[in-house]
């Protein structure tokens, strides 16, 4: 699975055989010709959620994952959410129901 812009995923299933590495199946399946961007170290590799090197090992089943770095951190992100909606309309006081002390 890669995400070469935001919004926008491409999937591919594969038949690898066994001992197969990282970089051998992103070869089989014409990823590195197709995303030149792969081999430049700017794109994060992983397995499962898991960062990984070019060298893994794959077992049956497993998902790779290749991913663009974070442009904003999240805890940033979140706080300046947070700083423009104000503390009422966000997280556990944004649906207060009706009649209802506030938190509930």
């Amino acid at each position: 699975m890669h995400a070469p812009a935001p919004r926008k995923v491409v999937e591919t299933s594969l038949d690898a055989p066994e001992g197969c590495t990282l970089r051998e199946a992103l070869m089989q399946a014409g990823w590195l010709q197709r995303f030149p961007e792969m081999d430049t170290g700017l794109l994060t590799l992983g397995v499962w959620g898991r960062k990984a090197g070019w060298d893994r090992v794959l077992r049956e089943g497993d998902r790779v994952e290749v991913v663009r770095g974070l442009r904003v951190d999240p805890k940033v992100a979140r706080r300046e959410r947070f700083m423009g909606q104000g503390a009422r309309s966000t997280g556990l006081f944004a649906r207060r129901r009706p009649g209802s002390k506030a938190g509930y």
